[in-house]
């Protein structure tokens, strides 16, 4: 065990483990933990880097991040909404709502949310997503097309997109748990307005719209696929 470790260094103590497992051995991973410990064999190099939340914090200002938040509508018809929020600033934009969220349409909404956003995603490096089936590779290449690199969170770890998942959070126990959604015209339009009160100030029961067909800009820079 010692001697795996020491021949490959930047091995961590659960690669050693696994190798042992491969070769035969089977051994918990605490176990190499605490001999390697004991032999003066620290933590490979690369665990000495930044943690994914000290990562987080130094590139906030270069970090947006995406999910899909569903909605049931009275009649049971269910809706997503496709939003991304920027991480430096907390400010979140609606890039779009479709009953069918595949790769296509997340692809286009992906397009009109750059076209809106423009020079605001000049300083932008990463992009955080998670593994869902509609983030197609033809989605990415929006963004690395950009400069902007994907980042995949991890499988089941939501804290990997806590940011997002807060956002989502947020608007699940503040809006769409207090309403009933009609259709996808309503769902645009509660959405759009609790993000624009959530850029100018403290959150205010819900003015009538006179026009809501125009809702589509009273959020900031968001996006419907054209």
């Amino acid at each position: 065990m010692i001697r795996i470790a020491t021949e490959n260094p930047t091995w961590g103590h659960r690669r050693v483990q696994g190798e042992l497992v491969r070769l035969g051995h089977p051994i918990a991973a605490s176990t190499v933990w605490q001999i390697l410990h004991d032999a003066g064999i620290g933590p490979a190099p690369r665990r000495k880097g930044p943690t994914w939340r000290q990562f987080l914090a130094t590139q906030a200002r270069g970090i947006i991040a995406a999910d899909f938040v569903h909605v049931d509508t009275v009649l049971v018809r269910r809706l997503y909404a496709l939003v991304v929020i920027e991480h430096g600033t907390r400010r979140a934009h609606l890039a779009g709502i479709t009953a069918n969220p595949d790769g296509a349409w997340t692809t286009q909404a992906a397009r009109n949310f750059l076209m809106d956003m423009g020079g605001r995603m000049a300083g932008v490096k990463f992009l955080i997503r998670d593994r869902a089936g509609q983030f197609i590779s033809s989605f990415d290449a929006v963004f690395t097309t950009e400069g902007i690199r994907i980042l995949l969170s991890p499988p089941q770890a939501p804290r990997g997109n806590a940011i997002c998942e807060r956002m989502i959070g947020t608007l699940r126990r503040e809006v769409l748990d207090r309403l009933v959604i009609v259709n996808e015209h309503h769902l645009r339009w509660v959405l759009t307005e609790y993000l624009r009160q959530l850029q100018h100030g403290p959150a205010a029961p819900f003015p009538r719209p006179a026009n809501p067909s125009s809702s589509r800009h009273l959020s900031t820079q968001t996006g419907q696929p054209r």
